[in-house]
């Protein structure tokens, strides 16, 4: 079992800058898949950032060149490092984990389907 634990979401004025950490906690795998994905109300989550532990990573179009996704050594912190955040990068920010090595083309990364383990959410909110 794998628990996650966001922390970092708050609310901030538009261009600024928020990081987001996840904790993993639990059982530990060798090879891994960790992202970043959010839910706007009303709306299905979507891919943000996600990074396998062969050291790929795959950005959703609308976060490139903004975010920045990292993790420790171990794979137990997964950081999103978030920059010139607009109102539409308002959202619940949710961490997932997937135990396995990346099973599909990289843009998996960032696919909800492709994860089993999830946090409870962080709320972020960029006024304007």
């Amino acid at each position: 079992q794998v628990r996650l634990q966001e922390s970092g979401g708050a609310s901030v004025q538009s261009g600024g800058s928020l990081t987001l950490s996840c904790a993993v906690s639990g059982y530990s795998y060798s090879s891994y898949c960790m992202g970043w994905f959010r839910q706007f109300p009303g709306k299905e989550r979507e891919g943000v950032a996600g990074l396998s532990s062969d050291g790929r990573i795959r950005y959703a179009d609308s976060v490139k060149g903004r975010f920045t996704l990292s993790k420790d050594g171990v794979g137990k912190i997964l950081t999103l490092k978030m920059n010139s955040l607009t109102p539409e990068d308002s959202a619940t920010y949710f961490c997932a984990y997937e135990g396995k090595s990346l099973q599909g083309p990289e843009w998996w990364l960032i696919l909800p389907a492709a994860y089993s383990y999830w946090g409870q959410g962080t709320q972020v909110s960029v006024s304007s």
